[in-house]
């Protein structure tokens, strides 16, 4: 799933691609992709793009006084073109959701792999009209989010580092992969509870937070969206690599396996030597 740094990524790479452009047509080819009917597409038809925003993992189309938002889920992507395919797109033919096309004949596809479709477009006229938009948390790398800010949001939490730290209503942007390499940078458990935080360890947090982020913010910056997934990879330290090796320590990476998702993590930097035991078939070791 695209996080906070690829979808800042692709909010940079679009503003340069799209802004004073104008916008031919929206073409919904997914029948689940589309969320809204008013007002209808046809609407940011001939609109100017004023600018592209984000929100957390959303992204925000500023055109005509209208808003084009959407969400890639967990398995859709940008693919932009200079120029567009001659050949009109068939509706659900394959990955292909939707395609925008600018008067210029360049474009952009949305797609979305597999068959869980959770890819998400609105066309609003606010994107607080939108609900996730409107839940989500602070952004974890806004200018006056510093560490009395964070300090305040995991105020009371009840949850274990990594659901709090993945909570969009929380501090918006952050997933599965981001999280772990936070908790990584930390040396923290992702099972730890929020609550036996102390000031010194709320500290080291919030720094890994900024800097994991931030750092992969800049090595996305510039990357053309078709390049995002594999700098995302070569980024990562440990989530994606179980078996190989920390790059800290050398020790080995762990995995701990959910119905829909993994964990990854490193015994020896972040819970004291102990493997985590895979919570299908036990209880976490403490």
């Amino acid at each position: 799933m695209p996080e906070l740094p690829e979808v800042e990524s692709l909010r940079g790479f679009l503003d340069e691609k799209l802004t004073g452009l104008r916008i031919a047509r929206v073409l919904p080819l997914s029948i689940s992709v589309l969320k809204t009917y008013d007002p209808p597409l046809s609407a940011v038809e001939d609109a100017e793009v004023a600018a592209v925003g984000r929100y957390g993992k959303w992204l925000d189309i500023r055109a005509g006084g209208l808003h084009l938002v959407f969400h890639l889920a967990r398995a859709g992507w940008l693919r932009w073109y200079d120029e567009l395919p001659a050949t009109p797109p068939r509706p659900g033919k394959g990955p292909l959701a939707l395609r925008t096309v600018l008067a210029s004949g360049a474009g952009f596809d949305l797609t979305e792999a597999g068959t869980t479709k959770r890819l998400a477009v609105h066309l609003v006229r606010d994107p607080a009209e939108v609900p996730a938009i409107a839940r989500l948390g602070p952004d974890p790398l806004a200018e006056g989010f510093d560490r009395d800010a964070f300090a305040a949001v995991i105020a009371g939490e009840k949850r274990q580092l990594k659901g709090a730290l993945r909570d969009q209503s929380l501090i918006a942007g952050i997933g599965n992969a981001y999280s772990d390499e936070i908790l990584h940078a930390a040396r923290m458990s992702p099972f730890k509870q929020v609550r036996q935080l102390d000031e010194a360890e709320t500290t080291r947090l919030y720094e890994a937070l900024r800097t994991t982020l931030g750092e992969a913010v800049d090595r996305a910056r510039g990357v053309a969206a078709a390049g995002l997934k594999a700098e995302k990879k070569s980024g990562l330290r440990v989530h994606g690599r179980t078996g190989e090796p920390c790059p800290v320590c050398g020790d080995t990476i762990r995995e701990v396996s959910f119905s829909d998702s993994s964990l990854q993590y490193c015994p020896t930097c972040q819970t004291g030597g102990k493997p985590l035991a895979d919570r299908r078939m036990s209880r976490l070791l403490k």
